[in-house]
């Protein structure tokens, strides 16, 4: 049902008023609402303008844990969201709390040993699986069984003739079964026969769309401040482009008056918050503000810039325990954690927004392909984030550079990391 059109061409970066997410929901047998599943959507129109099934997926999680809210799309349901193979390997994962979220695993995967082992670490840390637009009985999925809780038949696309063996033959391995695609009252009827346990379609309900006003600031404006305080702008100069981002500013304040800097007195002008905070943390937490894109949540209620965050703190941490000397380095291992997640929510490719960002090369090929140290780096992160411990031997075993890197030094730093955050939170 996805539609398909082309990506979008060069140009500047999207920034709508408003922000859209669609919700299609999911009933049972008396028709009690039980689950949402949620869908990617760019304009008020009910259409499912998918080019890139990673990015809408990353568009739907970023909207419905941060721009919305959790409350104002689920209440006290849980979303089901589509993934791809990609996806379920990505840090995208790891944003959604996982009692919330099902985790809805498209017909186009192809389970393999891998993914098999991804997808019981994701199911040991509370994540439930749901395995989409199902149609017949094959060896391919019995063999998957064992690692999903709810199958979704494709009531249109299935065999009438073979609807009453595939829907005894999951219900007697245990599964809950959604019958999805129901049109008409008597395909309700004779999926409610046959045992199904939720029912998604039509007959019910077409999707709805739901819309929030942006935030601000823009993601364009914050773009433009980083690139002014990377090349050392006076305060001066700082203070009038800061000016013009009264988001910035009201965080900036917040941020000089929060715990981490213990200044004795508070902080009420401009100049004296950039003087107490220094253009290096300004320029670090104006680049989380593209994460929050400048909500006035307490950040630490925000499970993205937390992740962005404490990422970014653990990689640089690490680096100076390679390069003890080596600030230039610390400081590109920051900002490959703070940039690995930005195509959750900018509108276009990682390779193309880290391009127009004009990071170093260094930086871009860590993100992008995992090379060099910083891509290591960036690995180990995400293996400590998964609490992966032989993803972790194997990526610290991976050169001499990384031999001071042990597994309680990593535990340590990921304590300093999130102590990091929570001094500097926002409140």
């Amino acid at each position: 049902m996805r539609d398909s059109l082309p990506p979008p061409g060069p140009g500047e970066l999207r920034e709508p008023e408003s922000v859209y997410l669609g919700r299609q929901p999911i009933l049972d047998p008396h028709g009690a609402l039980h689950a949402y599943e949620l869908l990617f959507r760019d304009s008020p129109e009910n259409l499912a303008r998918v080019h890139d099934d990673f990015q809408a997926t990353a568009h739907v999680v970023a909207r419905t844990v941060g721009e919305i809210g959790l409350s104002a799309v689920l209440g006290d349901y849980r979303g089901y969201v589509n993934m791809n193979r990609t996806l379920l390997f990505d840090d995208i994962v790891h944003i959604m709390p996982p009692e919330r979220f099902v985790l809805e695993v498209l017909e186009t995967v192809t389970f393999d040993d891998a993914l098999l082992k991804r997808c019981a670490q994701l199911r040991a840390a509370g994540f439930q699986f749901a395995l989409d637009d199902v149609v017949q009985l094959d060896d391919a999925l019995l063999g998957v069984l064992p690692y999903v809780d709810t199958v979704k038949i494709d009531f249109l696309a299935a065999g009438q003739g073979d609807l009453p063996e595939l829907a005894a033959t999951l219900k007697r391995h245990g599964k809950t079964l959604i019958a999805e695609k129901i049109e008409t009252h008597q395909h309700f009827a004779q999926a409610r026969k046959l045992g199904f346990d939720l029912f998604q379609g039509y007959f019910f309900a077409r999707p709805q769309v739901l819309a929030s006003r942006r935030a601000s600031p823009s993601r364009t404006a914050l773009l433009r401040l980083l690139a002014l305080l990377a090349g050392d702008p006076g305060i001066g100069e700082l203070e009038a482009e800061l000016k013009l981002n009264p988001g910035v500013v009201l965080q900036l304040l917040r941020l000089a008056n929060s715990s981490a800097f213990g200044l004795g007195r508070r902080v009420s002008s401009l100049r004296d918050a950039i003087t107490a905070t220094g253009t290096r943390q300004i320029m670090r937490w104006t680049q989380l503000l593209l994460y929050a894109d400048g909500r006035g949540l307490p950040w630490r209620s925000d499970p993205l810039v937390q992740l962005v965050g404490t990422r970014a703190r653990f990689m640089e941490l690490a680096a100076g325990i390679m390069r003890p000397s080596d600030e230039a380095f610390a400081d590109a291992a920051f900002m490959t954690g703070i940039f690995s997640l930005v195509h959750v929510v900018v509108d276009l490719p990682a390779a193309e927004i880290l391009a127009r960002l004009n990071l170093a090369a260094e930086i871009r090929a860590a993100i992008v392909d995992g090379q060099g140290e910083l891509g290591a780096l960036l690995r180990i992160s995400q293996a400590a984030d998964r609490g992966d411990a032989p993803e972790l031997d194997s990526s610290v075993a991976s050169g001499p550079a990384f031999a001071g890197l042990t597994p309680a030094v990593l535990a340590k730093l990921q304590v300093e990391a999130a102590t990091w955050f929570a001094a500097h939170r926002l409140e």
